[in-house]
């Protein structure tokens, strides 16, 4: 398997990347807000943030490149990472636009990005396909999705946290879940225009008022794996857990010099991870990646 290090070189040569940020998804801006959860979440999960009253939240949206510099017109996976500040801690939660994820092994993740940030050598994406034929299904999904397509704001977009977590019930019982976020008001605020419209655009509308997405969680049948981050689920349940408000821009947290992961191995009471490799494998990677930034 790829060490952490040796992925992070790997990824920042790719992106022709120096400097002190992200190895991927280097470009950002911060929001703050509030997670409301509702009573199902209550129901099936003890962790601080399920029970109902509203959760301050650290909101970091993202293009997926290790470019700073990318114009947000580029064709590019969004992220939307978000940090719940409970009493009992922190827990992250990491979204992409992007519905499938196509690998679950960390190595072959580092050569796929790779072969995709060649844009002047696409034979080299073309022969990543070939030997690995089972990318194909999830990446066209994603493309029927629009994951890539530059979006008229940060707001109207669909979030995927790829991996699944158990929830622990009050008692005591464990359910896999997956989570999708899904925006509520999906309208862009302003004309898209400029390199950075997306950061412009999202402070144009909170201005205004909040932006809100919905938390939807499927939990896992007995013939789900929550351990593959590629495997397709047949869920027993579907519910929305919760409410997302965010209310303002936030300054940025490293303006300063200091460093803020957000990491989605981060879990609290009531949470447990699977052992999904990609999810297990984050937590160094954005240790090797902030390394960089310190």
């Amino acid at each position: 398997m790829t060490d952490a290090t040796t992925a992070d070189a790997r990824l920042r040569r790719a992106f022709h990347a120096s400097g002190p940020h992200r190895t991927l998804h280097a470009k950002g801006t911060y929001a703050s807000g509030t997670f409301t959860a509702a009573p199902r979440s209550a129901e099936l999960g003890i962790a601080a943030h399920l029970q109902g009253s509203p959760v301050p939240v650290l909101v970091r949206f993202s293009n997926g490149s290790g470019n700073p510099k990318s114009p947000d017109k580029a064709p590019d996976v969004r992220g939307m990472s978000v940090s719940f500040r409970t009493e009992t801690g922190a827990t992250d939660l990491l979204g992409q636009t992007a519905p499938r994820f196509p690998v679950k092994d960390p190595g072959k993740f580092v050569e796929m990005t790779e072969a995709v940030a060649a844009h002047s050598k696409p034979w080299k994406l073309a022969a990543f396909l070939a030997r690995n034929p089972s990318v194909l299904g999830p990446l066209a999904a994603n493309a029927k999705a629009g994951a890539i397509k530059p979006p008229k704001s940060f707001a109207e977009a669909t979030y995927y946290p790829v991996h699944a977590y158990a929830w622990i019930a009050p008692d005591g019982s464990r359910r896999w879940v997956r989570y999708i976020w899904r925006p509520v008001d999906a309208a862009a605020a302003a004309t898209p225009t400029g390199a950075n419209w997306l950061v412009e655009e999202l402070a144009t509308r909170l201005s205004a008022g909040p932006a809100r997405w919905d938390l939807e969680v499927s939990v896992a049948s007995e013939s789900d794996d929550p351990h593959d981050p590629t495997s397709q689920w047949k869920p027993v349940e579907t519910f929305i857990a919760g409410t997302l408000s965010v209310d303002a821009t936030a300054p940025d947290p490293e303006a300063d010099g200091s460093i803020i992961v957000f990491d989605p191995t981060r879990i609290i009471p009531g949470i447990e991870l699977s052992n999904d490799p990609i999810l297990l494998f984050r937590a160094a990677a954005y240790s090797a990646s902030a390394s960089h930034r310190a």
